[in-house]
């Protein structure tokens, strides 16, 4: 629980208080969410920039992020992320084994194909890359676990947008797999496939990224069944697994 001064006065009402609750655990997390990936430290300016949150709620409620060992403040002033969001982190790929199956298929996807492979997850309204493997060429994607992209229209984000809501029709049996090229980026292209869990709730996406000179529409479709093959699999392996995506 994060705790706001003025948060415990008698609220008028029991739903007023409860929205009050609701309204200051947003605020907190927008600090922390704040940060992203290559970020070192932040100072309040930034924070403030970032979460639209004025500087004194920042200073309050990071005081109670630090109680709990989320945020930390250093000498100069500055906020970094502290321990606690690595054991949360580390218990969150781990809480499902999700590494275990995944890391294993990338590389193997990796090896197969020379591109990058990587794993996506839907985070809110954009994807988060969770897993990669790099291709053995100098020319690779640059996307690294944690970066956050937006759900544009490339293939790895219309497959998370499409299955949101579980698998059509047969489609985790059949292994669907989309491909783009140079839709957001004209040197990238990809092709992605859904990847099922416990109860048909979907997982994330399972993809092949790669420069668009060198993974063509050709080269894409040479690699398509080993794509499906890799999100059959890895839903099979996932049914088990009592998670949502």
């Amino acid at each position: 629980m994060v705790e706001v001064v003025g948060l415990w006065r008698v609220p008028k009402s029991h739903e007023e208080g409860a929205s009050a609750g609701v309204s200051s655990a947003e605020r907190a997390l927008s600090i922390l969410t704040a940060f992203r990936h290559g970020d070192s430290a932040l100072s309040l300016a930034e924070l403030a920039g970032r979460t639209g949150l004025v500087k004194s709620t920042i200073i309050r409620l990071a005081q109670s992020l630090q109680q709990f060992g989320l945020l930390a403040r250093l000498p100069d002033g500055r906020f970094r992320l502290d321990a606690e969001t690595l054991r949360l982190g580390t218990t969150y790929q781990h809480a499902f084994s999700l590494q275990d199956y995944v890391m294993p298929m990338l590389e193997r996807l990796a090896a197969s194909s020379e591109e990058t492979a990587t794993f996506y997850v839907p985070h809110g309204k954009e994807r988060l890359c969770l897993f990669r493997v790099e291709a053995k060429s100098p020319i690779r994607m640059r996307v690294q676990p944690g970066d956050i992209r937006p759900m544009d229209d490339t293939a790895i984000a219309r497959v998370l947008r499409r299955y949101a809501s579980g698998p059509s029709k047969d489609s985790a049996t059949d292994g669907v797999v989309l491909y783009t090229s140079g839709v957001e980026d004209p040197h990238a292209a990809a092709l992605a496939s859904p990847v099922f869990g416990h109860a048909a709730a979907l997982i994330g996406a399972v993809a092949i990224s790669g420069p668009a000179t060198r993974l063509t529409p050709g080269r894409a479709q040479e690699l398509k069944q080993t794509l499906s093959e890799a999100g059959i699999q890895l839903s099979r392996l996932c049914s088990a697994i009592p998670i949502r995506g």
